[in-house]
């Protein structure tokens, strides 16, 4: 098993769209080269901001192959593995070994939440169909399966390439009673945009990151300071961020962080059904507060 190092801001990459609705490989390629030349650590597709649920097999194995040959070894490709059943879920996941893929972020199944000892049975299925590095996605609020720190720990103790967390409850206490019970056995990284200078605070050394995809900079500088305990310069740049990265955590963010994409030159706003086009009240709130955070956007 290759070891990685889950330190670091982590890009979970939107998929980019042409007009008639196919993935748009040429501007792929070119949005995550300037992610990983902004400082970024390691790249995520397929995942619930690259509306994996909406891609075929095919193009889900296309993405990665992209992402591949754009980054080389620069920085780990790590796809979300995610699908309606555990088969096709370990298919994926060999798929992306052989593909070049250097870890997995591995996700419970799309449609089918129920209790712990089915959940643990899938995501170890997956986990042990390869020997890659392995982030455990902990999303209960968009996948309605919760994995609580002792479960956590009992994955730990039994896939030695389950190696981060992915946390999403959006309780930043879930870091502090993960590191609890199992010290630093695994990486904890948050993955919502709003808690991330708390979660640090709370021991996460990683961050799954949604609006980075627009702004790589200011994301990793927050990082950064905040890692590094610099609160005089976390304090302004993160009050002037923090609207933007609540456009990360609501049921629209796939729309919302697109748009800030096409309104700072760096993707489209398309999106594919069933998600639409924000409609005009949505589209006004959110250039409000985008426009508001470019003209206030601070000088790093």
């Amino acid at each position: 098993m290759s070891k990685l190092n889950f330190t670091g801001v982590f890009p979970a990459i939107t998929t980019p769209f042409l007009a008639d609705g196919s993935v748009d490989h040429d501007f792929l390629k070119k949005h995550v080269t300037w992610l990983i030349d902004e400082g970024n650590h390691g790249i995520v597709p397929c995942g619930s901001l690259g509306e994996g649920a909406t891609l075929t097999f095919a193009e889900k194995v296309a993405v990665l192959e992209s992402c591949v040959a754009a980054v080389g070894d620069r920085v780990p490709i790590i796809p979300g593995i995610a699908a309606l059943s555990t088969a096709d879920a370990i298919t994926f996941a060999r798929t992306a070994e052989s593909v070049g893929c250097r870890g997995l972020m591995v996700l419970p199944p799309y449609a089918y939440s129920t209790d712990w000892r089915e959940m643990k049975a899938h995501v170890s299925a997956v986990m042990e169909a390869t020997d890659l590095p392995c982030i455990l996605y902990n999303n209960p609020v968009a996948y309605k399966t919760d994995f609580l720190p002792e479960q956590v720990a009992e994955l730990a103790s039994e896939h030695a390439n389950l190696l981060a967390v992915k946390e999403s409850s959006t309780d930043v206490r879930r870091v502090t009673a993960i590191r609890a019970i199992i010290g630093d056995r695994l990486a904890l990284m948050v993955g919502v945009d709003d808690a991330i200078v708390e979660g640090i605070v709370a021991g996460a050394t990683g961050w799954i990151a949604g609006l980075v995809n627009s702004f790589p900079r200011e994301s990793v500088l927050l990082w950064e300071w905040a890692l590094a305990g610099k609160n005089d310069k976390v304090r302004p740049l993160y009050d002037w961020f923090l609207p933007l990265l609540r456009l990360d955590t609501v049921p629209k963010f796939v729309q919302l962080i697109k748009l800030t994409q096409e309104v700072v030159g760096m993707g489209s706003a398309q999106v594919r059904p069933p998600r639409q086009m924000l409609a005009p009240d949505e589209l006004a709130a959110a250039m409000s507060v985008i426009n508001h955070a470019l003209a206030t956007r601070p000088t790093l």
